[in-house]
């Protein structure tokens, strides 16, 4: 299937999401926000990758939100009833932009960024509902959205005080300063630093295919595992857990794996299975 925002190609376990807009920043169209999930949805449910990579083409990660959306009445909501009930309607509204990156989070299966250049408004939003930021050395971040007159709406605010200090949470949210990839990595925002947009995919590549080379239940349920405990207490992440694998434990899968390390051969395991579409997607 073609997408009018990105190519998307799947090899030897690793789907590649590249963003092919680089004439306009790679900026998020309307198409955008349903193509992205109708992707990634279809990779988690059809279990067609063991694990994503999301990059970009040209100088540009992405610019976020395209000014179109802004200018053209895109965030205006409906035109009739109460303030009241359009306020109830753009809700859900925003709630359905939300799910556009709350599907990186949901998938199945890890899902790595490789970043460039500017990551900024929507672009941040996207970032942090991924499981491993990456970028080159001239790569910056933004909450612009502050600076445009509004509060981000879309992924941020809940994700980032997760991932980086809560004060450098809030400095970059009440500032809409441009923090760069150094002081990302400083404070956990990215994993690695890169000289390269090549050097970069090169590295991403490599850490997506040493994922591909493991056990896609045991990978899939090291990142549910991740995502719970991040959002519960220790107490119930070590129920989780227990639970998880008494019901999921692949003895055999350890014992294969195993037996072909002793050997000097690569372990072959089972894919994850495809399951049905859910309503809704």
């Amino acid at each position: 299937m073609s997408y009018e925002c990105f190519d998307l190609t799947v090899a030897e376990g690793i789907a590649h999401i590249r963003f092919n807009r680089p004439d306009k920043a790679n900026s998020m169209i309307p198409s955008f926000w349903s193509e992205l999930p109708e992707a990634v949805n279809a990779l988690s449910r059809d279990a067609s990758a063991r694990v994503i990579v999301l990059s970009a083409e040209g100088r540009h990660f992405s610019s976020g939100m395209d000014i179109s959306v802004f200018t053209e009445g895109g965030l205006d909501g409906p035109a009739s009833g109460s303030r009241f009930v359009r306020a109830e309607a753009f809700r859900h509204h925003c709630m359905e932009l939300q799910d556009a990156f709350t599907c990186l989070e949901e998938a199945r299966m890890p899902v790595l960024v490789a970043i460039q250049g500017a990551a900024v408004g929507g672009a941040m939003d996207l970032i942090t509902a991924c499981d491993c930021r990456y970028a080159t050395r001239d790569a910056f971040f933004s909450v612009h959205e502050t600076a445009i007159g509004m509060t981000a709406d879309v992924g941020t605010y809940p994700r980032l005080v997760k991932l980086i200090p809560e004060g450098w949470a809030r400095q970059m949210s009440y500032t809409a300063e441009r923090v760069g990839a150094e002081k990302a990595r400083d404070i956990g925002l990215v994993n690695e630093v890169y000289d390269s947009a090549e050097q970069l995919l090169e590295a991403v590549m490599a850490i997506a295919k040493q994922i591909a080379g493991h056990a896609p239940l045991a990978v899939s349920g090291a990142k549910r595992m991740v995502n719970y405990a991040r959002d519960h207490t220790t107490a119930d992440g070590l129920d989780y857990i227990a639970t998880w694998n008494a019901s999921m434990l692949d003895v055999g899968a350890i014992r294969s794996s195993y037996v072909a390390q002793a050997e000097g051969e690569t372990p072959q395991y089972d894919a994850l299975l495809p399951v049905k579409k859910t309503a809704g997607e």
